[in-house]
């Protein structure tokens, strides 16, 4: 790969690539012979940050590597796109977080400067030039810089032991953050709150977080991955069931996703246990709940509206009830589309913003990245999917999020339950070396 680099840029370099401020995108297709996983060109790679992404059929697979341009605003993002309109394949990936007010949130969105993409059994490598000054320049910078690059080496799993995992809240803590969420929606405040658990996990040695994407991505089916890593030990990664939205220019797909059963239970079967789930008043009522939210969202900016009937997304540790939703837009934003649809009450609650402010108000942390958005946008089209089943990473320790909708009739030890059953998608991943999981309480 790094040799297929280096011809292509110095030819264009030859060619003339142009000395004026700008971007410029070098289109490579290539066949690898020998099949390399994206995963480990990223860890050997020394360029940061570093972003992967697969969707939920496995069809469309990135790495991303370096970083020429950053926003942490989608609408500068979009600002930006909207600049160099006429290289419409631009593409920024990234992260969205779930913020905290009613503001735009946080992003970290970035320009790489190289992508490997596959789309099903096609590939291509992606290098982007960018500069304020001189285009030219900055290839024959970045030409110089490939001499030093490593090449690919087979990624190797972890060896750390897990030590210690404690939760935040505890068990306790959250028995009483359910009664008051319970408290609340009796006085007619809330309809749905959705509270959130955080798990920190110590090791003895350091991890990788593409050997934990990597990882994950074996065994957690039917899901996106995603993983932004900042550095080599800290990056936020998970694999997660529930898209935010696709955009296709005006045509957008989104869902709701929202009631939960465990896939396996010593008293029923997978197929019993789907059976109670489709037809279970309490989770029928919560998928419902954010259906007609995301439907009131849209509503003003949809040229039509359709709700799928609700289907069983079975996934390794849990079942949910999921009903798609397809609008035609009269704008294609993604901020606009951002706006309308992060959080969506699957991640939050009812009313929005009243659920939100009991989030940041009872809710012993910061939710961050965890319930935001992860994907990339484009002038033509876009994709994020929930960032849920989600893990931060720094150095020795590991944050796992998941989290529970509170209604009317929950009950606080079987949302908790729910919560571990979330959880397990990426704490069963973490193994002493010999494939037994370290069970911490």
């Amino acid at each position: 790969m790094l040799s297929l680099l280096k011809t292509s840029l110095q030819q264009h370099i030859d060619a003339g690539i142009p000395a004026d401020p700008g971007v410029y995108q070098i289109t490579i297709s290539w066949s690898p012979g020998a099949h390399v996983p994206m995963l480990d060109w990223l860890n050997s790679s020394t360029l940061y940050p570093q972003f992967y992404w697969q969707d939920r059929q496995g069809a469309q697979e990135t790495a991303a590597c370096g970083q020429l341009v950053s926003f942490s605003r989608l609408t500068q993002a979009e600002a930006f796109l909207a600049e160099y309109a006429a290289t419409p394949s631009l593409r920024l990936w990234g992260l969205n977080a779930f913020g905290r007010g009613d503001g735009e949130p946080e992003s970290y969105l970035f320009l790489p400067r190289l992508i490997w993409q596959r789309e099903r059994q096609n590939h291509v490598l992606i290098l982007n030039l960018a500069s304020r000054v001189s285009l030219n320049a900055d290839a024959r910078e970045f030409l110089a810089t490939l001499e030093h690059l490593a090449p690919t080496s087979a990624l190797r799993p972890w060896s750390a032991r897990l030590l210690d995992a404690i939760h935040q809240p505890t068990k306790r803590h959250w028995q009483q953050l359910v009664s008051q969420a319970l408290k609340t929606l009796g006085q007619g405040e809330l309809t749905k709150v959705v509270l959130a658990r955080r798990t920190r996990l110590v090791f003895d040695g350091e991890l990788s977080p593409a050997a934990l994407m990597a990882a994950s991505r074996r065994v957690n089916h039917d899901a996106y991955h995603f993983m932004l890593a900042w550095s080599p030990t800290r990056a936020f990664l998970g694999s997660t069931p529930e898209r935010l939205y696709r955009r296709r220019h005006d045509c957008l797909d989104t869902e709701a996703l929202a009631g939960t059963v465990a896939s396996y239970s010593p008293n029923a079967t997978p197929d019993q246990l789907a059976d109670w789930l489709m037809n279970d008043d309490k989770n029928q009522r919560e998928n419902l709940l954010v259906v007609d939210d995301i439907c009131q969202r849209l509503r003003p900016a949809a040229l039509s509206l359709d709700v799928m009937p609700p289907e069983i997304v079975r996934l390794r540790t849990v079942q949910h009830l999921r009903r798609s939703i397809q609008a035609r837009l009269t704008c294609a934003s993604d901020a606009r589309c951002l706006s309308m649809l992060q959080p969506t009450a699957a991640v939050a609650g009812l009313p929005r913003g009243v659920a939100r402010e009991f989030i940041a108000r009872h809710e012993p942390f910061d939710r961050q990245w965890y319930a935001g958005s992860a994907g990339y946008l484009s002038t033509g089209q876009a994709e994020f999917c929930v960032s849920l089943r989600c893990a931060l990473l720094e150095q020795r320790e590991l944050w796992l999020y998941a989290g529970a909708g509170i209604v009317d009739g929950s009950d606080a030890d079987q949302e908790w339950r729910e919560v571990d059953n979330k959880a397990a998608s990426m704490r069963t991943l973490f193994v002493n070396g010999d494939g037994n999981h370290d069970e911490v309480a």
